[in-house]
């Protein structure tokens, strides 16, 4: 299940003098993540493990975390579906994962927008009793090329202090959900989780303290990237791991997120709330980065310990989305520079 993906483009991107095939853990949530898990694919990754956050409260997974009290599945679901083998039955499991319930017109039903995915996966969870046990099953099941495991086993709150633009008090805000939204309020400061003490997967940090990379983003910067560097034990393990780190910068900095946010602030953000923490290297469109922010965002770069490899890594019908293939290709720059 966490064998290299034999594609014709990974073996045309490797150098001719090294074929060496490279540990990879990434982290993140929702779509980010799943661009970073198909270009890792396309390269090669061997042992390839996504890490998901478990914060979200909203949509199907908001749900489900509150009728079943479970972790919340969508990205998880999101992350299996990204490791789908590229075979018939692979590609058709990736649709049925995604596929989302919809009543007939005039009728409001219980399953709707629930995602066919996540109640497989909850499923799962209900009769074998792990989180862990529930994913290795959906994978094996997919033809999953890699492994998926949640941060943490405990469903985890995320909560932020919103300073308001009119410059009045702020205000903590505890909804994932929300925090996603909150930039359109106000400036996002003090990310935490609750309960602060809550225990890291082990899994996960083992697949961490055995990587060769450790990937961040892209994504939803303060809802699906830093949560990982909340949790002490996965932060813990990834200031220590021998693993070399590399981050993959969003093609919008300014989001409803992160509004008026540089390229720079985000990198200064990872640094905040890891200090201490050295990156190897960054990924980054340098139409995302403008010309006046560029030495800003490679001192801010510099102060990390990492190097940047620009790489036109966008589509090009949808310039807000990573291209697998081309992200892959900057990949394989970075792994083996």
């Amino acid at each position: 299940m966490t064998g290299p993906v034999p594609t014709v483009s990974s073996q045309l991107m490797a150098p001719p003098t090294s074929r060496r095939t490279f540990r990879v853990t990434a982290l993140g949530g929702g779509h980010g993540l799943s661009a970073t898990l198909k270009a890792l694919r396309i390269v090669g990754a061997e042992h390839l493990t996504a890490i998901c956050t478990v914060a979200d409260d909203g949509g199907s997974s908001g749900r489900l975390r509150h009728d079943m009290d479970v972790l919340p599945p969508g990205d998880l679901r999101m992350a299996l579906t990204a490791l789908c083998d590229d075979t018939d039955w692979g590609r058709t499991w990736a649709d049925v994962m995604q596929h989302r319930f919809r009543s007939k017109a005039g009728i409001t039903g219980s399953l709707d927008d629930h995602a066919m995915g996540n109640l497989l996966i909850v499923a799962l969870w209900e009769l074998l009793g792990d989180p862990v046990d529930g994913l290795r099953w959906a994978g094996a099941l997919l033809g999953a090329r890699g492994q998926v495991l949640p941060m943490s086993r405990t469903p985890l709150a995320l909560s932020g202090m919103v300073h308001p633009k009119d410059g009045g008090e702020p205000v903590r805000m505890s909804s994932q959900a929300e925090l996603a939204r909150a930039g359109s309020l106000g400036r996002l400061t003090d990310l935490q989780l609750d309960p602060q003490d809550a225990e890291p997967c082990m899994e996960a940090v083992t697949s961490i303290e055995l990587a060769d990379w450790v990937v961040f983003g892209p994504g939803s910067w303060y809802t699906s990237v830093l949560p990982h560097l909340l949790l002490d034990g996965l932060r813990i393990a990834l200031g220590e791991t021998e693993a070399r780190r590399c981050i993959v910068m969003n093609l919008k900095p300014d989001t409803a997120e992160t509004p008026g946010m540089t390229p720079a602030d985000h990198l200064k953000v990872i640094a905040e709330y890891a200090p201490g923490m050295r990156v190897d290297s960054v990924i980054a469109d340098p139409r995302a980065i403008a010309e006046t922010e560029q030495a800003d965002f490679e001192q801010a770069a510099a102060q990390l310990g990492a190097s940047i490899t620009y790489g036109e890594v966008r589509r090009e019908t949808q310039q807000d989305v990573h291209d697998p293939l081309r992200l892959a290709i900057s990949f394989s720059e970075v792994f083996h520079a």
